[in-house]
């Protein structure tokens, strides 16, 4: 087969606002869950928070050429939802909108086209505080009015939107587990976040498909793992589809064909809320394409009572693993991109797809990760084949551009193709970066996309 991807595929890296900008009490920007989280005792390793994280809100200037050194071609980021609007709602903070203005027309300028999530799960504290945030029935509504102010201040020159990133971990961390902000622990409320982040998705995209300078594309990230049948037994088969289904299926179906699975309706009963005929309706098709975050697969078998789908993990101990504990399954990530090809029918960008690995910088900084360049490697030979096979691969996002606040298990845990240092913040590109570089350059088209709304129609 070829060692290509098909043409015009654009290659790039991706950020979060919480995780790189620092500048937390900067120009007037108000403070999100995750400060608050942050500051709370024994909620994040060593107490480690975002405050200064890589300063990326005064080194962006310094970011775009390290870009530029990586051969990237796209670059997604996200907006700072309490950087724009402090308390989320009203005011809006004119000092934050200017400094995403500088940095999509520094991008547009480097001829890298931007990709912009709303909500990388930074909610403005004061919605959580005094509204209850994401459990309110209002708050689709809420993130409807930022979302519509974005639009109109940037999609003149951003052609590529993502609503949410990730609901599923804003549930299942947030209000499952309570390991990420809020810090909730409550499995029946977070079955109604979940529902509202889904009613906020569709109400953004009505907005955006509304405006005048919609000519571009939006989705939600959907983050997802395949599951594999430990036998090939039906009951195996039948466990890691249900997983599957209650993975993926959660948000995507939905956003796709306006309700949850069927199994999730008939397992959860009561406990999993309706939608409205409004909101079935917004909801229907509200996916341009699906942006696929991945990360790991695992191995299930049928186990009566393990979990509300009967699936138990059963992952070989020996499997390799990051250092994020997750197993590494190339062909899992394959099997997702042909089930959501096969599934949806849409086109594809994978929006998230990197590893933590132990790095060891020297003493200059320089990172030899060769383990991470073989993560890649596997990774995009099986979104090679998935392409052959016919997924349309629109786009290609590495996580991350450089080490930076991994959440709750603070700065340790890096998936950089660029080493930070905690201390200086110097910057410095490692091993897989210019390997990176080495393959945008050598495997793509080369002739730069610049970043138009037009760029994103093909």
């Amino acid at each position: 087969m070829s060692d290509k991807f098909p043409t015009g595929v654009l290659w790039g890296a991706a950020t979060a606002a919480y995780q790189i900008e620092g500048a937390a009490r900067t120009d007037g920007r108000g403070p999100s869950i995750w400060d608050v989280f942050c500051d709370t005792p024994g909620k994040t390793v060593g107490g480690e928070n975002g405050e200064v994280a890589c300063d990326h809100y005064h080194r962006w200037r310094e970011d775009i050429d390290l870009m530029r050194r990586l051969n990237l071609q796209c670059y997604r980021f996200s907006i700072s939802w309490p950087r724009v609007m402090p308390t989320g709602r009203g005011a809006i903070n004119q000092r934050g909108l200017d400094f995403y203005d500088r940095l999509v027309d520094g991008l547009c300028a480097a001829g890298i086209a931007p990709m912009i999530t709303l909500y990388h799960w930074d909610l403005p504290a004061a919605l959580q505080m005094e509204e209850g945030g994401w459990e309110h029935d209002d708050s689709p509504h809420w993130f409807a009015d930022y979302a519509e102010l974005i639009f109109n201040r940037y999609s003149d020159r951003v052609a590529r939107w993502i609503t949410l990133n990730e609901p599923w971990c804003s549930v299942d961390g947030g209000y499952f587990h309570g390991a990420h902000a809020p810090g909730v622990r409550d499995r029946a409320l977070g079955y109604r976040v979940g529902h509202n982040l889904m009613r906020a998705h569709a109400q953004a995209v009505s907005r955006y498909r509304a405006s005048k300078h919609s000519r571009g594309m939006i989705s939600f990230a959907l983050n997802t793992a395949w599951f594999f049948p430990e036998t090939n037994s039906p009951a195996d088969i039948a466990a890691a589809e249900r997983a599957l289904l209650n993975f993926g299926g959660w948000f995507a179906d939905p956003a796709h064909f306006g309700d949850y699975p069927a199994v999730m309706r008939e397992r959860l009963g009561d406990m999993l809320p309706r939608f409205s005929d409004e909101d079935t309706r917004l909801l229907r098709r509200s996916m341009d394409y699906i942006s696929l975050n991945y990360y790991t697969s695992d191995v299930v078998r049928y186990k009566h009572g393990a979990g509300l789908m009967d699936a138990e993990i059963c992952t070989p101990p020996e499997v390799q693993r990051t250092e994020m504990g997750w197993p590494v399954y190339p062909d899992g990530y394959y099997n997702l991109m042909m089930w959501l090809h096969t599934r949806y029918g849409l086109p594809l960008m994978v929006t998230e797809n990197g590893a933590a690995m132990p790095d060891k910088p020297d003493r200059t900084g320089y990172v030899d990760d060769q383990d991470r360049i073989a993560y890649l490697q596997s990774h995009f030979d099986a979104a090679r084949r998935a392409t052959r096979d016919g997924v349309d691969l629109r786009e290609y996002y590495v996580w991350t551009l450089m080490d930076n606040l991994e959440w709750s298990v603070g700065y340790e845990k890096r998936f950089g193709l660029v080493h930070c240092d905690r201390r200086t913040l110097k910057r410095t590109i490692k091993a897989s970066g210019h390997w990176y570089a080495d393959f945008i350059a050598g495997a793509c088209e080369k002739t730069r996309r610049l970043a138009s709304p037009a760029g994103a129609m093909r």
